[in-house]
Parts: structure tokens; sequence; C-alpha cells
């Protein structure tokens, strides 16, 4: 049967069933999902969501950690509206667009000096997909050192980069290893220096030296077999929100330009303004060679992603065509006329707006509307970069003993909150706050106390 707009509206009742019947979540046990009533929104407005029984909720994970100025902004809406009123979508295989083309020079103005090439996708995943088969492919036809040795990546434990084959094979996440491990590539991880759990008999102090050893010693040990070493600036977000020490990164980036090893920051979940500074690798003065963004990119409102290169990793896919140097990449919706107008619109805005002002004095207040949790029972470590927040609960706080995993604590503590009109997201149980970067002050103290109430509520039953 075919629907149009003259065709009856479906009642809550049959949207919820076709939900059930046809839809399947990402990253959501589907069986325990149906019998949940999770809400169905049907539209926002500044920022809070409306569910289809008109319920309203605030936003409290900015729709998966890429909203930036809230639902509906006018000025963004216009943007996409007048790029409708041009084209929707043209190739760039072969052909170019004026808003892919603006877009393109204002992400080189604003990114970390040296990256002078875009290369657009349409997400995350693909952002660090393209990323590493362009850090592979460089090291094959570079002049000096043509080889075909250089296929080991290193990552950071606990990293996450995404769900496409490469994304997971550089993530260190180990249920996805366990479940796709035979068709992963091989990957090295280093030590985290943000993880919460330390070897025995180490301080905290010991531990970081440690990981900042580390970086040396398998560089040195695996360098002439290293095609990349790729990183989360600053913060690791989907492994728990776990803050690196200062110092870490500018750490990394100048052994890996010592061995003349390509640097991919990733900063899908970390760049436009969500640890404070527009890219995160701002904070230690770091220009990667290559930078991926998506995300924020639009705002929130539309798929888009970017892969910033340096013109030396460039120059090797240059040559005639018969010399195939080609990059052989691409998608369909590469360069999207009305991705690229969202993002030009939102750039204005943070500028405009003075958005990274607002971010810091945001993340003061969550620093001090949390604090209270710093000595709760069941509450491990809270973790503050910016704008992203984690809570790690555990049973026993003093020999961080954790929940069991069947209890589902993180998602006990989502339902709470959503019962008291908030939407947040846990990493396993890690309570993880994320809120879109404008959001007024009223609204985070909202956020900050509907949270601890939820924690509270759920850990009193222990």
């Amino acid at each position: 049967m075919l629907y149009s707009s003259s065709s009856p509206v479906p009642s809550t009742a049959q949207l919820r069933q076709w939900d059930l019947d046809h839809v399947w979540h990402p990253f959501t046990p589907m069986q325990a999902y149906a019998r949940e009533q999770a809400p169905v929104i049907a539209s926002g407005q500044g920022f809070h969501l409306t569910d289809i029984d008109g319920r309203h909720y605030l936003d409290g994970i900015s729709s998966l950690w890429c909203n930036v100025h809230g639902h509906r902004v006018p000025e963004i809406d216009q943007a996409i509206r007048d790029q409708l009123d041009q084209i929707a979508h043209t190739t760039l295989l072969g052909l170019s667009s004026v808003s892919s083309i603006q877009l393109a020079r204002r992400l080189v103005d604003v990114a970390p000096a040296g990256l002078n090439r875009v290369f657009y996708s349409d997400s995350g995943s693909t952002a660090v997909e393209a990323a590493l088969k362009i850090a592979f492919q460089y090291h094959r036809q570079h002049a000096s050192r043509r080889s075909d040795q250089r296929k080991l990546f290193l990552t950071i434990g606990g990293g996450y980069h995404g769900d496409t084959v490469g994304g997971v094979s550089v993530g260190s996440i180990e249920l996805f290893h366990h479940v796709y491990g035979p068709l992963l590539f091989q990957t090295l991880a280093l030590p985290s220096p943000g993880a919460l759990h330390l070897p025995a008999g180490m301080t905290r102090h010991d531990y970081q030296q440690f990981c900042f050893a580390e970086v040396e010693r398998v560089l040195q040990a695996h360098g002439q077999q290293v095609a990349a070493v790729i990183m989360e600036p600053l913060v690791q977000g989907a492994c728990g929100i776990l803050v690196h020490p200062p110092g870490y990164l500018r750490h990394v980036r100048e052994l890996t330009r010592h061995y003349g090893i390509p640097l991919i920051a990733d900063e899908v979940a970390v760049g436009f303004g969500r640890t404070g500074t527009l890219f995160a690798c701002e904070q230690e003065q770091v220009t990667p060679d290559l930078l991926c963004l998506a995300k924020g990119l639009t705002a929130g409102y539309l798929p888009l992603a970017a892969t910033l290169a340096t013109d030396d990793i460039y120059a090797e896919f240059l040559g005639e065509p018969g010399a195939g140097r080609t990059f052989f990449h691409g998608h369909t919706f590469t360069g999207n006329p009305l991705g690229c107008a969202a993002a030009l619109a939102s750039l204005e805005l943070i500028e405009r707006n003075r958005l990274l002002t607002t971010v810091q004095a945001n993340s003061a207040r969550l620093a001090d509307r949390l604090s209270v949790l710093q000595d709760h029972p069941h509450v491990a470590e809270i973790r503050l970069k910016g704008m992203m927040v984690g809570i790690e609960l555990v049973q026993d706080r003093d020999g961080l003993k954790p929940f069991p995993a069947e209890r589902r604590t993180g998602h006990l503590v989502t339902l709470a909150a959503r019962r008291q009109g908030v939407i947040i997201r846990p990493l396993g149980d890690v309570i993880v706050l994320m809120p879109a970067l404008a959001m007024p002050e009223a609204l985070i103290d909202q956020l900050c106390d509907v949270a601890i109430s939820a924690i509270n509520e759920v850990t009193a039953q222990v």
C-alpha cells in the first residue's frame, strides 16, 4: 500500500506497532525495547523533544552528541530552504558544487593550520574509513618509502571510531571484536591514559607515566609496520568519556612526527566546541595529518562528514590517470549541498553567538551541579571535559566492583530520567550527559537535577 499526503494519519498505537514490526534500531536490544514503550519523537523545539503522545523531554544527549544550537534554529532552517531553491544534491564525482566549495574553504580557515584538503563523506564512520584508506595508500605511493609492509594501525585502548569494518578494526571495544573479529584487520592498542582501573601496584601518576612511555616503546618496536596512529584527542567518548591527561596528545604528535608516521585525529565526537575549543587539537597546538569530522559539523541537522588532510598527504595522490594514484573512494551523497549549507550556517552561528564562551560557562556549571555526587557510594568517578560528562556507577565504590551486567543499571537510570522528562543514554553503567552546546543555564540545572535524582532512585534499590 502506498501512502501520500491524503492518506489517513496513522494513530499513535499504529505507529508504535509499525515501529515494532518493521524498524530495527541501532545498538538496541530489540526484545527489551519492545517491552519498554520508548518515546516516538514527533517534533522538537529549542532544546526539547515532543513525542507522539504530546509529552515533552529535555534532550540531554543532543540527539546522540551532534546537536549544537538546539532544534529548529531559524538561521539553519533558512539556509537549508535557500539551498533547496537551488539544488538538493549533485555528485562531487568529477563535478563540484557551490556550497561544498564554500564549506571546504571555511573548514580550512578554522581547522588547525596546514589541513588544506577536504574529502567529504556522510558520517563519522565513513570519515574514519576514508582516513584509514588514505593513510594506507599514502605509504604505498610515497616515493621514498613505497611499502606494502605498513598496514598496522596503532589505536588507544577502549577507543571508538565507528561501526564500519575499518572503524571497528581500529576501535578497541572488546564486545565488537568478539563478535566481528574474523572480519577485522590487524591493529595494536596503546594503553589508555584515561582508564579508571589501574594495574596492580600503580598509582595514577605511575600509570600515566607508563602510558606516555609506551607510545615511544611501541613506535620503536613497530614503527616500520605502522601505517598510522589514530586517536580521539583529549577525550575517548564511547568507552565512557575517558579524559586524557594534559600533554598526552602533544606527546603522541611529537613521536609520530619523529618516526614519520601519520597521525589521524578522530574529532567526530569532540569537534565543533564540545571540549571548549572549536577543535580539541587546538588545546595542545597539534595539527594532525588527517582530521575526521562529523556529528556537530551540521549542528545535528543532516548527515555530513569530512576528512581533512595536509598538502603532504594529498600530494601522494597526484599524477596522470594512468598512474593509478587516484583515491578510489567516495559516496553517493558526498558533499551534499543541503548538508554543506547547514554546516556553513552553523559555523557562522558559533562565531556570531560566541558559543565557545557559553561552553566554558556551561562546563563550569555542570561541574558545580554534579559535585554532590563526588562522595556518592555508587559513583566511582565523574569525568568532565567541556560539555562531555561521564558518571561511572559501581556497586562498590571502594573496590570499584561493577554492577552485574544483567542488571543494566545505566539503562535503569535512563528509564528513571525519562519518567522525569529528560532523555539521556548511557554507555553501559556510565551515565552520559551531553547537552547541546547552546543550552541555557536553567536547562543545564534541570538536566543535572534529574540525572542525580535518577541515579539516587536506581542505586537506592541496591
